[in-house]
C-alpha cells in the first residue's frame, strides 16, 4: 500500500501498564497485521480492531494474558556451522532429486 509515508517512519508501538488488562498494538507491519486481523476473528473475545488509519496502520486491542514478547539468544558459531551443513546437504538433495526425472 502506497501511503507516502516513509519507512523508517512505520512503527509498530506497544503500549501498555501494569494496572490494565489491555494491551494496545499500532503497528504498520503488514505480516504483524494479517496475524493480528486472523487472531482478532478467531478470538473475538480477547483481541480487537480498534483503529484503521486509512493509511496502512491498525491498531489492536488484546487481553493482557494474551500478550508475550518472546526474547531468544543468539546461535553459537558451532550450531550455525551444523545448521548450515544440514540444508546444504537437504538441498543438494532436492537439486538431485530435480534431476532424476523417470521417462
Amino acid at each position: 500500500m502506497i501511503t507516502g509515508i516513509k519507512k523508517k517512519n512505520k512503527l509498530t508501538e506497544i503500549w501498555f501498564d501494569e494496572t490494565g488488562s489491555a494491551v494496545n498494538i499500532r503497528t504498520y507491519s503488514t505480516d504483524l497485521k494479517n496475524r493480528l486481523t486472523a487472531y482478532a476473528a478467531k478470538y473475538p473475545a480477547h483481541c480487537r480492531l480498534t483503529d484503521d488509519d486509512e493509511c496502512g496502520c491498525l491498531t489492536f486491542e488484546i487481553d493482557r494474558r494474551r500478550f508475550s514478547v518472546r526474547l531468544t539468544a543468539p546461535y553459537s558459531e558451532d550450531r550455525r556451522s551444523k545448521a548450515k551443513e544440514t540444508m546444504t546437504a537437504v538441498n543438494q538433495r532436492r537439486q538431485n532429486d530435480n534431476f532424476k526425472k523417470p521417462l
